[in-house]
């Protein structure tokens, strides 16, 4: 059996995910959808087409997030894999048959990942926020469409339920699967990845991304991009800018004090230098991002506002996630409400045989 799980906000587009499963799960042998209505309100039954009524099973989450919701759904799950999708994707018409094809691997593959298109608008160049939406078909294995085999899940845990967002949870899961043994391939089934509508300030809340990182580095130490495939950042570029303005404002202050004249004179200097090393270091980050860009009006005027404001609030969602996981020790995992360590040595993968 093939278990498939969906953790949802109950988002219009995931009527639009089962209307795509409606036609298509029928040509798997056996095979279970469960969603996982992770909203925090009481907002009404999630509403399953007709033609999945026999497939499907709704279980409630408590809101803790996508980590904490898709646990839930594959330790309820029978299936000796588990497909975990995103509610805002839609699958290919042939995506369950490829699927099937695409679990049909060796015994040491505890993973296999679908292919994941973002269409991008035609006639004219992608925005920041379709940029970054765009990442995720060169992403690795991400669980916009990923499946596992449940036994290797059942031998890390699952998702670390301390990432509440949509963000890295994935990423660390592969790396403690790898650890433990089993190989992660690519497949050759296909979701496609609309790009969802954002406020212009979306890059803003994004940021909130680096407490996740945060927790990571704690776990991983300072490898950790490394480790788990994760492309560089720029977390050392934000800390210079950020500590830039933060000289540039205070020396402005002390200025004002009107101190005597041989140190306001170096006051003034110290702070034109940071000044300027503030104006330099947001002015680069705002061309790689207008550059690409569709370079409008709006678009413009939201990168050169945002460039400023980013890197001093990355850094203060990187501090204040270091100090939250400021007693985590390294390697300390908490996955489906207990706690596993990711030391020692990697264990011999599962059979496949051996998955209820």
């Amino acid at each position: 059996m093939i278990s498939i799980v969906v953790p949802t906000l109950g988002r219009p587009s995931l009527a639009i995910l089962l209307d795509a499963l409606a036609g298509q799960l029928a040509e798997l042998p056996e095979v279970e959808l469960l969603l996982i209505d992770d909203r925090r309100d009481d907002t009404g039954e999630l509403a399953v087409p007709g033609a999945l009524a026999a497939y499907t099973k709704v279980l409630h989450g408590r809101g803790a997030g996508p980590a904490a919701a898709r646990n839930l759904g594959w330790l309820d799950s029978c299936g000796r894999w588990v497909a975990f999708l995103d509610d805002d994707v839609v699958p290919a018409p042939d995506w369950a048959r490829r699927l099937r094809d695409d679990l049909a691997v060796a015994d040491r593959v505890g993973g296999v990942q679908g292919v994941v298109v973002v269409p991008l608008p035609a006639g004219r160049r992608p925005t920041d926020w379709e940029r970054g939406t765009a990442g995720l078909a060169e992403g690795r294995w991400i669980t916009a469409d990923m499946a596992y085999r449940r036994a290797a899940l059942a031998a890390v845990g699952g998702f670390d339920e301390r990432f509440p967002r949509a963000y890295r949870e994935d990423a660390e899961l592969a790396h403690r699967v790898r650890l433990a043994g089993w190989d992660l391939v690519r497949g050759e089934r296909r979701v496609t990845h609309p790009v969802r509508p954002e406020s212009r300030w979306v890059s803003l809340r994004t940021q909130r991304g680096n407490a996740d990182d945060a927790l990571l580095r704690r776990l991983y130490g300072r490898t950790w991009r490394r480790q788990l495939d994760l492309p560089p950042g720029r977390r050392l570029r934000h800390v210079a800018v950020t500590a830039a303005g933060a000289v540039a404002l205070l020396g402005l202050m002390l200025h004002a004090l009107r101190p005597p004249q041989g140190r306001r004179r170096a006051v003034g200097v110290v702070a034109g230098v940071a000044a300027l090393g503030w104006a330099t270091g947001t002015a680069e980050f705002a061309r790689v991002r207008v550059v690409p860009g569709p370079r409008t009006r709006d678009e413009v005027l939201t990168m050169l506002v945002t460039s400023a404001l980013i890197p001093p609030l990355a850094v203060a969602r990187w501090v204040g996630g270091w100090w939250r996981t400021r007693a985590v020790p390294a390697g300390a995992v908490v996955t489906a409400g207990r706690p596993v360590t990711t030391d020692g040595p990697a264990p011999r993968p599962h059979d496949a045989t051996d998955a209820a």
